[in-house]
């Protein structure tokens, strides 16, 4: 099993949970998360002066799946997610050693 994070722009959340559930990915923790990447935060110019906001505001996704289906999700975010300009986002895809079901103590099989 693996964990596929994932930190995308907040206005392109919808499209890529409405692309994860085609696929049949319906687990995902969502969290609104804010930081800086190689974008290295905005600049605004007012009358009075520039200023910089250098923590974006973005949302995490975290999804744990087969490692079967990791390709496909990846693949599924990026379609999604992509804008085609700096601050798109990240994915990174971690190993899951054991997932246990709080309720019914189910755990999902070690590999």
């Amino acid at each position: 099993m693996k964990m596929i994070i994932a930190i995308v722009r907040p206005e392109r959340l919808q499209c890529v949970k409405d692309g994860l559930s085609k696929i049949g990915v319906n687990g995902v923790t969502i969290s609104h998360v804010t930081g800086r990447g190689e974008q290295m935060g905005l600049v605004f110019t007012t009358r009075v002066g520039e200023f910089v906001v250098d923590e974006i505001e973005k949302v995490k996704l975290e999804i744990v799946t087969d490692d079967e289906k990791v390709d496909e999700v990846i693949a599924k975010i990026r379609e999604k997610a992509e804008t085609g300009h700096p601050g798109d986002g990240r994915i990174f895809v971690l190993p899951v050693e054991q997932s246990i079901r709080i309720r019914s103590e189910d755990s999902a099989p070690k590999e």
